[in-house]
């Protein structure tokens, strides 16, 4: 390979390393074209499966500062770049290698992190992103049905109190009004039993002082 070739391979690599969140190297020694050609379309929306040179996508590693790969690229190696769901590339990588062994995971990347073959295993085991939002979602919606039960069951209860209210305010409503005629007759014989008797303790000093004076008349 020309050295400008050498280089412009080096570059690619090393923006494919920067740019990926993810990053898995495999060994596929034994595998056919049509095989890899599969686990290609597999993983099409979350990672690029990609055969390279060790020699070039060492130096490339480095280049992106890179080094969970330090010591493992030898044999017929290939990495498959994440760009999408992690955890949906993983899962497409572990079950290919259950259905075709001679793929070998070896190691991998993730944000920085150098990840075991085991841990990419149990990143596989994982739900996938979309899964978790829709589990999210669900739970934001039945807290938001729950926030919108709690604060309609208050205002239903005060509508019921409400309408109790009304109804029996109605419903007194003419029993009050026919009484009030009937308590203002009561207050006004009252005022009039009362007068006589007024009148009739004001007469009582004045016969009393007519009896005196008829009584004593004149001696002489």
């Amino acid at each position: 390979m020309a050295k400008a070739d050498k280089a412009a391979a080096i570059a690619e690599l090393s923006d494919k390393f920067r740019n990926s969140g993810a990053a898995v190297l495999t060994e596929y020694r034994g595998l056919s074209v049509k095989q890899i050609t599969t686990l290609r379309n597999s993983l099409r929306g979350n990672a690029t499966f990609a055969v390279v040179k060790n020699t070039l996508t060492e130096l490339a590693a480095k280049d992106a500062g890179v080094t969970a790969f330090d010591g493992q690229l030898v044999g017929p190696s290939a990495i498959a770049f994440v760009d999408g769901d992690p955890v949906e590339a993983a899962k497409g990588l572990r079950d290919f290698a259950k259905a075709n062994p001679l793929l070998v995971i070896k190691g991998g990347v993730l944000d920085g992190k150098t990840l075991t073959p085991a841990e990419i295993t149990k990143l596989a085991d994982l739900e996938s992103r979309e899964v978790l939002l829709a589990k999210l979602a669900g739970a934001l919606q039945a807290s938001l049905s729950q926030a919108v039960y709690l604060f309609a069951a208050p205002l239903s209860q005060t509508a019921r109190v409400v309408d109790a209210l009304r109804a029996k305010v109605e419903a007194e409503g003419p029993v009050a009004a026919a009484a009030a005629p009937a308590a203002e007759a009561a207050e006004a014989d009252e005022d009039t039993a009362e007068a006589p008797a007024a009148e009739a303790s004001a007469e009582a000093p004045v016969a009393e002082a007519t009896a005196d004076v008829a009584e004593g008349g004149d001696e002489s």
